[in-house]
């Protein structure tokens, strides 16, 4: 009986290797981690439209909001009274790998600068990117999107501020 328990332990590491599929530790309990095959295309994202709230009009020092949401539609509140018809929604066009499901992420805030001694800021920026978002068949996606824009203090002035979007594939 000596040699039974080394030869079985022997026999047991000479087996062929199974293929083992990896745990995943961010999936659910039990879910396993797949990983999709390189990307042949690589993602790219170009800015078709700039986010323009254009001209307001404010009728007195004590702020307000200028609401431009992604379909176009328009909303103001407190002292700004109109938004300007030129306004317009941002638009983007994602090219990349036909088929792929990306993903879009957008700040939360972006902070305006301008000449005056007022502040704004743009919050709230939302799209119409469906919630499963797929490149079409010739790798092409385009989403428009929009935003509130909060004015407080003595705004007069043309103001600028860069939103950092990214996009990748899932």
């Amino acid at each position: 009986m000596r040699w039974t328990l080394p030869a079985l332990l022997c026999a047991f590491l000479l087996l062929p290797a199974m293929p083992a599929a990896a745990q995943c530790r961010l999936c659910p309990e039990g879910g396993q981690l797949t990983e999709e095959a390189p990307a042949k295309v690589p993602v790219q994202l170009e800015l078709e439209t700039s986010l323009d709230f254009d001209t307001l009009v404010l009728t007195g020092s004590a702020g307000g909001l200028a609401r431009l949401a992604p379909d176009g539609s328009r909303a103001t509140q407190g002292a700004v009274q109109a938004l300007s018809g030129r306004a317009m929604m941002g638009e983007l066009l994602i090219r990349g790998e036909p088929g792929r499901a990306i993903q879009l992420t957008m700040p939360e805030r972006i902070a305006l600068f301008g000449p005056g001694g007022g502040s704004l800021v743009i919050q709230r920026l939302s799209s119409d990117l469906p919630s499963a978002a797929r490149l079409d068949g010739q790798g092409r996606l385009r989403v428009r999107f929009g935003g509130e824009l909060l004015i407080s203090g003595d705004a007069e002035g043309d103001y600028r501020g860069d939103i950092a979007i990214t996009v990748d594939y899932l």
